[in-house]
């Protein structure tokens, strides 16, 4: 071969390699997000009335134990359960978006010029600004407006953002269940309690990160309930996960939710039946009417004592109790798949659900006769510490880091925000790929949605 052949090769392979080690060496080669700069009437002008019009809490509830505006303290996670207290808060679910975006503002790779981003995120509060369409009669005909404003906003302001992508770069968090926005946008009668944000077509491409995602979820992923719980140091962290290693578990199984009876057979009334006649073996946690909504110990320390927490669907499939079990080393036990193991992908590896978890099909508990507290009862203690210490494993996946934790924990692994940003961005990458390689199928898999740990 020739030398200058040989020379030519020589370069353009230290070329590729120098690329690649270059690739290699940007730790925000392909993490890069931009936050998108949104009017305040967007986010935070929705805290101004707080405790006026339309508050935070229903105010036809009589158990709201924490008052509106004080649930907005510490970037949404509420107060401090009490004086002393350095990682337990009174969490309002639906205050996950600041409380997100305030987490996400402390992200490396964070780039202010969007045509740099890998991603784009909208601090838009959408279920706080859904508060007035869910609670006022009045405003039922006009909930197909929930968002309406944004996308205005979206499609005249710098519209080349989400022009470049078509939207599918854009992501953002719905403190709710999909289902509670998803109603079609000329439904009529319109159902109250909803909402059309997502349906909207100009967000069709948008990638939410929802508390609950649909049977058919290409347009968004479901992230964990906020529990109680947001420690802001290691230490912390390791202290609570050794309290649960060692809590003494005397209670067979523990039910935490509505105790009030239903009117036709359900997996939920068969559990109330059958733990009202094995008081022995169930204990039955009254959070009727919000009582367990912002007062953690009024559930953990029962849990705490328990073996296994029974986690039946109510109102929609998936439950805050159920990070909350996870949380507490108490078992958890499914009665259906879309209760977790469809739905949390990203944070609950679904192949791993019979390490730290039991499910018990529930025809055959509300049909079948079947007794769920003998069928734990015949799993082997050995077995059941063995899926308690998983679910503790997974606890520190579920769980949502205090805001301005230490570098000591954010480097032990990662949290419920950092594995929901992960997930947004391999599935904006993937769809990017799609679009600039002329495979728009591809946009819709859902290959991405199953990460094991």
């Amino acid at each position: 071969m020739p030398n200058s052949l040989l020379l030519l090769l020589l370069l353009v392979l230290r070329a590729v390699t120098g690329d690649a080690a270059a690739d290699s060496a940007d730790p925000c080669a392909g993490r890069r997000i931009h936050i998108r700069d949104l009017p305040p009437r967007f986010n935070t002008h929705l805290f101004r009335h707080c405790d006026a019009a339309f508050p935070l809490a229903d105010p036809s509830s009589s158990a709201t134990s924490t008052p509106t505006c004080e649930s907005l303290a510490n970037h949404g996670l509420g107060p401090r359960t009490h004086a002393r207290s350095c990682s337990w808060y009174r969490t309002d679910a639906r205050l996950l978006e600041p409380f997100f975006h305030r987490r996400l503002l402390e992200r490396r790779c964070l780039v202010a010029d969007p045509g740099l981003a890998d991603a784009v995120f909208l601090p838009y509060y959408a279920a706080l600004d859904s508060i007035p369409y869910v609670l006022d009669p009045s405003l039922l005909n006009s909930s197909a407006l929930h968002g309406a404003s944004l996308a205005q906003f979206l499609a005249r302001d710098r519209p080349q953002i989400l022009a470049r992508r078509h939207g599918h770069d854009h992501f953002m968090v719905l403190g709710g269940s999909a289902w509670d926005h998803s109603q079609p946008p000329r439904a009529e009668p319109r159902l109250l309690g909803t909402t059309s944000l997502v349906r909207l077509p100009e967000f069709e491409n948008f990638t939410f990160l929802a508390l609950e995602s649909r049977s058919w979820p290409w347009q968004e992923h479901a992230i964990p309930h906020p529990t109680s719980f947001h420690p802001a140091s290691l230490p912390r962290l390791e202290a609570w996960l050794a309290r649960a290693r060692r809590s003494r578990r005397t209670t067979l199984m523990l039910f935490a939710g509505g105790v009030s009876r239903p009117s036709r057979p359900n997996i939920r009334g068969s559990i109330l039946a059958e733990c009202a006649n094995r008081t022995d073996a169930c204990v039955v946690v009254d959070c009727s009417a919000g009582k367990c909504s912002h007062d953690p110990v009024r559930y953990m320390r029962p849990m705490l004592g328990a073996k296994f927490c029974l986690e039946p669907p109510g109102d929609t499939p998936t439950r805050r109790s159920t990070f909350d079990a996870i949380l507490a080393g108490c078992v958890p036990v499914f009665f259906e798949d879309a209760a977790a193991r469809r739905q949390y992908g990203w944070h609950l590896p679904p192949g791993r659900y019979d390490e730290f978890s039991v499910y018990i099909q529930k025809e055959t508990v509300v049909l079948g006769g079947v007794k769920i507290a003998e069928t734990l009862a015949a799993v082997p203690e050995a077995e059941v510490r063995r899926m308690r210490e998983r679910a503790l494993e997974m606890a520190p996946r579920v769980l949502y880091r205090r805001h301005g934790s230490t570098a000591e924990l954010r480097e032990a692994g990662k949290d419920a925000v950092d594995l929901a940003v992960d997930g947004a961005l391999r599935r904006i990458r993937r769809r990017a790929r799609a679009l600039e390689e002329g495979q728009p199928e591809r946009i819709y898999a859902q290959e991405d949605d199953s990460v094991d740990a």
